[in-house]
């Protein structure tokens, strides 16, 4: 068997066997030997000739594929294209448009979109119940529109934490040398971002925001500095820079690449950001890509409920 692929060219050689598709996949969701995704039951046959797996318990849907139970399951294209399709994913910087998959990987463009939105839920970071510390910048932002074309109401929106109209709001926090975490907002009152900070910013840590009122009243609970930006972008250590660094590649993959985002499919495009800035300095390509699919299992969505239409 060839070394598993570093870098995008490698990945297409190597994925173009079925085998290596199975085994690469395989061995990261079942690294302790394959489990019956049915019944639990380690006791099952590998079928060589159809690539799939026979439980040794009689029960319903005994075979089963690498597929069953991730974001591939019930998808009639190919775990080549799958896996060619998340490498690119993964680890474009600005991301990569449905129509762009659509060409290089040979599927419908409604194809490569639904396949984009499985994968980003595999990018999805659980948070496994861990807060952030130490110092902490808070920043929100408008998705939509352009900056050039804000009326001078728009300097009193950001304060007060009103939205602009027709325009989504990001939400996000950053541990300084840690990780980012963003989620996708209806407004950016005081009632809807404070239980996010406290649910997600250990109490005591030094906070760092900009002057939004929806952000007064959080001294109680931490080491709370506020920067003018109205007056500066900088004050010694406090500063929202780092999310404005988020926020630049963030807004560079929408506007550039995805032209338009759909509100109600912002998070989508939060997690795919967050999973790549995350994982920026500590993998490479092939460790992003790794990690991603280790992510795969349990992970389901269906077209339908993607856009509340059917199939």
């Amino acid at each position: 068997m060839k070394p598993e692929p570093t870098s995008l060219q490698e990945a297409i050689i190597y994925f173009s066997n079925p085998d290596n598709c199975i085994d690469y996949i395989a061995i990261r969701r079942w690294p302790n030997g394959v489990i019956c995704p049915g019944c639990g039951s380690d006791k099952a046959s590998f079928n060589a000739k159809r690539r799939t797996w026979k439980c040794g318990s009689h029960h319903p849907k005994r075979e089963f594929s690498v597929k069953v139970g991730t974001i591939y399951e019930d998808s009639p294209i190919p775990l080549d294209k799958w896996l060619t399709a998340t490498w690119m994913l993964t680890n474009c910087k600005n991301g990569v448009s449905s129509y762009e998959i659509a060409r290089d990987v040979k599927v419908s463009q409604k194809s490569a979109w639904f396949m984009l939105q499985r994968i980003r839920l595999a990018m999805q970071d659980d948070f496994f119940g861990s807060k952030l510390g130490g110092e902490v910048e808070v920043d929100e932002s408008f998705i939509g529109g352009k900056a050039r074309n804000m009326h001078i109401s728009e300097r009193k929106r950001r304060i007060t934490g009103t939205g602009g109209k027709g325009k989504a709001v990001a939400f996000a926090m950053l541990e300084r040398g840690g990780r980012v975490r963003a989620v996708a907002l209806e407004d950016r009152q005081k009632d809807t971002v404070q239980p996010i900070i406290r649910e997600h910013v250990m109490a005591g840590a030094a906070l760092y925001t900009d002057e939004m009122l929806g952000y007064r009243g959080l001294e109680s609970d931490y080491a709370h500095q506020v920067v003018n930006h109205a007056v500066q972008y900088v004050d010694g250590r406090v500063h929202t820079n780092g999310l404005e660094n988020f926020w630049s590649l963030l807004k560079r993959g929408i506007s550039g690449t995805y032209v338009s985002v759909e509100p109600f499919h912002l998070f989508r495009y939060l997690d795919e950001q967050m999973f790549r800035y995350n994982n920026r300095k500590d993998l490479d390509d092939a460790g992003r890509f790794d990690l991603a699919v280790r992510q795969i299992v349990g992970k389901r969505i269906t077209f339908a409920q993607l856009t509340g239409k059917p199939n």
